[in-house]
């Protein structure tokens, strides 16, 4: 039988390694992993973390000591976490030195060599800190904008129905009091000042825009209803005028023809002549 054939259907043995393609380990395809550096590892999972051996290491901050305890194969990330509970330092604060190097928050501590008992440093990143001050700050900013914004629209909800109301009103031939529309073109405008004064960034732009050009939109029909309003006003005074002529009050021919006026000038001509 051919010496290859034999080789090729020869059962291999559990946990052993062959050689393939590319001379990678087969193994690596299944249950190795490519750590930093190009090492091949056991990979990592959550059943095998848990027979991993926990280690303790000893942070140095200041004049300080913390002892933490944690995975062997834990990253610098996760340390960052527990160092920032024992002191009270943002993990994106942190920078920690091992071995006269900064360790990346992606890497893990067996790979750069912790072991228990390990030093490690921690220095304060102050860039980090103001930076993310700036960003808190920001976002504190747009936060107050957006709830600003957001009771400036219930305001203008509310004004908006009255708006409705008063047009349905004036379109059905009703007369509305001129300080009723003055009072809400003010109310209206006070929303407006108070949009003019936030500022704000992109979606919070986006929706002080949107309430900006809401505002504009009733304060823009109310104009319209006041320009309307005073003559529904002049037709309901001049049709008010007719009938209490046509009722109460003769017109002044009428009243001639009655006897009710007399002309004064040729009364005093008729009394000088008869003088």
């Amino acid at each position: 039988m051919n010496k290859a054939y034999m080789l090729k259907t020869r059962p291999r043995i559990p946990g052993a390694s062959y050689p393939a393609r590319g001379g990678v380990p087969e193994a690596a395809a299944g249950g190795w992993e490519v750590r930093p550096g190009g090492m091949f590892v056991q990979k990592r999972s959550k059943d095998s973390r848990n027979h991993v051996p926990n280690i303790k290491v000893i942070v140095k901050y200041g004049s300080s000591h913390h002892e933490i305890i944690l995975s062997s194969q834990a990253s610098f990330g996760e340390l960052k976490k527990m160092v920032g509970g024992a002191t009270g330092l943002h993990p994106q604060d942190q920078r920690l030195i091992f071995k006269d190097k900064e360790r990346d928050s992606r890497a893990f501590l067996d790979v750069a060599g912790v072991k228990d008992g390990s030093k490690i440093l921690l220095i304060e990143d102050e860039l980090s800190k103001e930076r993310r001050l700036v960003e808190s700050r920001i976002n504190a900013t747009m936060e107050k904008a957006s709830n600003d914004i957001a009771a400036i629209r219930f305001e203008v909800d509310k004004l908006a129905k009255q708006v409705t109301s008063i047009e349905l009103e004036i379109n059905g031939g009703k007369r509305v009091e001129d300080i009723i529309l003055l009072n809400m073109i003010e109310s209206l405008m006070i929303q407006l000042i108070k949009l003019d004064a936030i500022s704000a960034d992109g979606d919070v732009k986006l929706q002080r825009r949107t309430q900006v050009k809401r505002v504009q939109k009733y304060i823009e029909i109310l104009d319209v209803l006041k320009v309307r309003n005073p003559s529904i006003c002049k037709v309901q005074s001049q049709q008010q005028r007719k009938i209490y002529k046509g009722q109460l009050l003769p017109s002044f021919q009428e009243q001639r023809k009655q006897g009710n006026f007399t002309n004064n000038n040729n009364k005093g001509q008729l009394k000088w002549e008869t003088f």
